[in-house]
Formats: C-alpha cells, sequence, structure tokens
C-alpha cells in the first residue's frame, strides 16, 4: 500500500448528488482541496441520481418552472403523512426550510429545470423537474466541480477507514491493481444505500429478497456504511425500510432505472398470484403512495403482483418501456398470466358491482370509490368492462434503503456512545433515515440530497480550515 503525498481538506466519498453538492458546497466555502472518491467508472457514475427526474422544493408562489406555491407547512405535512410521523422532525423542517434557498443554488451550479408538467404525477406545483433529466443533471454538478478544481477519480473503491475515537485520519482506496491511501482533514460519506447488496437485504427481509429488483446502480453495496457502523457510528432506521415501488417484472436485476416503472395503478386493480386484490389501489394521490407498492408486493405470495386495467386506461398514464400484456377478455388475460381464470374473472366482476360511479378525475381525490368490498378502492375507481384489457406484472424494485448513520442539523455524524464526530459528515442515502423513517413522496430522495450535501460540504470545509 502506497500514502498519496499531502492532505487533503475535504475528502467526499460518492458520486452523486449529495456528493457533488458537498464538494462543490466544501470547494465554494474555502476548502483549497476537495477530493470526490466515485467508485463506478465514469460512464456509470453518479449512483442512483442518473435516474432521477425531479426534486421536490418548498416555495412561496408560482415560478417558471413550477405551477403554483408549495409552503414549508404543506411540505412537512406531506412527509409527516407518508412517514406516519417517523421522522426527526428537527432535521426534517431544516431540510425544508434549506429546499426553498436550494431551487436558486442548484441552478448556480449549472443545473437547469424544465417547465412544469400536468398529467397522472401531480406534481407541477410541487416539483421541479431537470431539464435532460438525472444524467443531465449530474453533467452540469461535475462539470462545475471540475472547473472549481476539485478532483474526482473513478473506479475509486473504499475499502478501509482509519477512524478513532470519532475522528476520521484516512481511507484506504482500491484503484485497479494499487491501494491508496488517502488522508484529509474531514471526511464526508455521501456513498448511498446498501439495496445492491442483497446478502444484506436478506439478513432482514429473508429469502424473499432474492426476488427484489434493484431499480439503480449495482455500486450501492453498503460498504461504506457497513465500515462506519463497524468503527463505532450510531445508526438510524429501519434496515427493511426503504423506497420501493412496483416496477415491471421483466425489468434486468440491476440499474433498469425509471422506464421500469409504473404508474397505471391508480387506474385499475392489482392482483396477487391467487388473483386477489390486496390494497386500496385509490388511497391517495400517486405520488404519494407509489413508494408503498413496493413494499405490498414484497409481501406477496412469490413477490409478484398484476395490475389490470381496460381499453379506458390504456392512455392514462406514462408508458414503461415493455408493452402491458394483451387479450379479448378477462379470461384469457389470466391464461397469459399464468393465473386462475375463474378466480381473476370472479375478482374483476365483485370489483365491478362494487364501483359506486362519480366525476372522475385523476387530478383530486374524486368520488369515484366501491362500496362493501375488501379492500375498497376509495378514488379513481371505474369499472373494469370495456376490451381490449390489459396487464403489467411487478416486482418490489428498491431504490434505496433507509438504515444509515444518525446526523444532526450540521450533518455532523452522531457517535454511538452519543457524542459527536471531530471531522466526519454525511448527506444523501447514507443517512436518509434521519428524515425517513418510513413511506415516501416524490423528489424528497433528491432533496435530502441537495440541502445536507450542500451542508455537509460548508461544515466539512469550516473544520478543515480550524
Amino acid at each position: 500500500m502506497s500514502e498519496y503525498p499531502g492532505l487533503f481538506d475535504v475528502l467526499v466519498v460518492g458520486g452523486g448528488n449529495a456528493a457533488l453538492c458537498a464538494a462543490i458546497s466544501a470547494k465554494r466555502t474555502g476548502a483549497k482541496s476537495v477530493l470526490v472518491l466515485e467508485g463506478a467508472p465514469r460512464f456509470y457514475r453518479g449512483g442512483n441520481t442518473r435516474h432521477t427526474r425531479n426534486m421536490r422544493c418548498a416555495h412561496d408562489s408560482a415560478t417558471d418552472t413550477l405551477s403554483g406555491p408549495y409552503t414549508e407547512d404543506e411540505f412537512w405535512d406531506d412527509l409527516l403523512r407518508v412517514t406516519g410521523g417517523e421522522t426527526d422532525e428537527q432535521l426534517a423542517r431544516i431540510m425544508i426550510a434549506e429546499s426553498k434557498e436550494m431551487l436558486h443554488w442548484i441552478v448556480e451550479q449549472g443545473v437547469r429545470f424544465q417547465p412544469s408538467l400536468g398529467g397522472t404525477l401531480s406534481l407541477g406545483r410541487t416539483n421541479s423537474f431537470f431539464l435532460g433529466g438525472g444524467r443531465s443533471m449530474l453533467n452540469a454538478l461535475y462539470r462545475t466541480a471540475e472547473s472549481l478544481g476539485i478532483e474526482v477519480w473513478y473506479d475509486a473503491e473504499v475499502i478501509g477507514l482509519d477512524i478513532a475515537d470519532g475522528r476520521f485520519h484516512s481511507a484506504r482506496v482500491k484503484i485497479k491493481d494499487q491501494i491508496i491511501s488517502i488522508r484529509a482533514a474531514s471526511l464526508v460519506a455521501a456513498a448511498g444505500g446498501f439495496e445492491a447488496n442483497i446478502d444484506w437485504l436478506k439478513e432482514s427481509w429473508g429469502d424473499v429478497a432474492e426476488n427484489f429488483l434493484i431499480r439503480g446502480t449495482p455500486y450501492n453495496r453498503g460498504t461504506v456504511l457497513r465500515m462506519l457502523l463497524d468503527k463505532g457510528v450510531q445508526p438510524i432506521g429501519d434496515p427493511t425500510q426503504c423506497h420501493a415501488v412496483a416496477i415491471d417484472a421483466r425489468a434486468p436485476k440491476f440499474d433498469g432505472g425509471i422506464i421500469t416503472r409504473l404508474d397505471c395503478v391508480v387506474f385499475g386493480i392489482v392482483v396477487n398470484r391467487h388473483a386477489q386484490r390486496f390494497y386500496d389501489e385509490g388511497e391517495d394521490f400517486w405520488p404519494k403512495r407509489y413508494a408503498i407498492w413496493g413494499r405490498l408486493v414484497a409481501q406477496q405470495p412469490d413477490q409478484i403482483a398484476y395490475i389490470v386495467f381496460d381499453a379506458s386506461s390504456l392512455k392514462m398514464f406514462m408508458p414503461s418501456l415493455y408493452p402491458p400484456n394483451q387479450a379479448p377478455s378477462i379470461q384469457e388475460l389470466a391464461q397469459k398470466l399464468e393465473l386462475e381464470p375463474a378466480i381473476l374473472l370472479q375478482t374483476v366482476s365483485d370489483f365491478n358491482a362494487a364501483v359506486r360511479p362519480g366525476s372522475f378525475d385523476h387530478t383530486v381525490l374524486d368520488d369515484c370509490r366501491t362500496e362493501g368490498l375488501t379492500p375498497p378502492k376509495t378514488h379513481w375507481a371505474r369499472k373494469i368492462e370495456i376490451g381490449p384489457f390489459y396487464a403489467y406484472p411487478v416486482r418490489p424494485g428498491i431504490t434505496f434503503t433507509y438504515l444509515g448513520t444518525r446526523v444532526d442539523r450540521d450533518a455532523r455524524i452522531q457517535m454511538a456512545d452519543g457524542s459527536r464526530a471531530q471531522n466526519m459528515f454525511a448527506a444523501g442515502e447514507i443517512m436518509a433515515g434521519n428524515v425517513l423513517g418510513r413511506g415516501y413522496a416524490a423528489g424528497i430522495g433528491m432533496t435530502i440530497g441537495s440541502v445536507f450535501g450542500r451542508i455537509a460540504g460548508r461544515e466539512a470545509a469550516y473544520h478543515a480550515q480550524q
């Protein structure tokens, strides 16, 4: 092992949104030398940020890219609702307050947003969509980082951390066949969760995790998180809680991204392997409920389910990469899905009989509902009766995990003995469990990464200067 000469002011481990925001913030705060270690090759840089589309930020009025106001109180209410109160209120409110400025700060770093979107996502007022998506956003941040003189090393896997008494000293990094020791005055951990580590998932989920699909990068294996916890960092969060959506069962095991997600649950019914419904498909707006469906499907036999709908709904949602299964009758559709035709027909017939017509409007919590049916469909219930009939097979798609490192308002890592780490900070998915005890609402992951990345970089730079 060789030692890299000199001492960096700030070492950032990770290469996604949180890491880049931290690196840029550190440099702009006065850090003389900042190094970013990205464990992936350059082409795959950026972790799950590569697959994102938007960020949720509070704002007091409509803008060029947002259709109306989204106050701090409303943001807090939405977060409280999706987490069921399982959130650190102080950190959550800091994130929400800082998110207002983030809309401007992130643009100053070269990121561009597109005009607000309408349609079934219902996010035009609350979420800003990146022009060109996550890759474009990442490319802008990398260009800014490089223009500021921030070093970025790719294929740089951190395999060891020298930490003693809550103080970071150095990192052992494997680059090709070399192992290099890198010293830094401050460390920012922004290396994501452990969702790509199936063995770790199985520790809490059991063998059902073998049927999980990983929506994002295969490089988020939780190596840095595990090392931090082993070195006495205080954990936060439940290892079974995660951002988990229902994605097309035909998606690849890793890196399927946004194009394998399905946003059509609210327009039909969802049945399991036994052709039975198991949850209210119309409970709330899709952006506030889409991230519960991965967990729901994970609890079903063989961890698979099927979204069933008819021709009247086919063009009401954004299509995915794969076409739906199609048949002229429910019985024939069941045969294609390898479900019992008589049971699926009975499930659809019972649903249709329970539908109470109203004024269908997917942009509001409408009055189209079922009556006398368990589970109910609370909104957007329409009879499935117009052929041809369609279905998508879905499996749990894990985006990121919530078990992570506990931090304070300065994004400083907390130790298991109750002390504050002397020079270690965290941002992004590796500390998201502080805000997301469970549940999810669209765009919050990017907000956590950007806000706490900016805070972590700033505080790391302050420490290095001292």
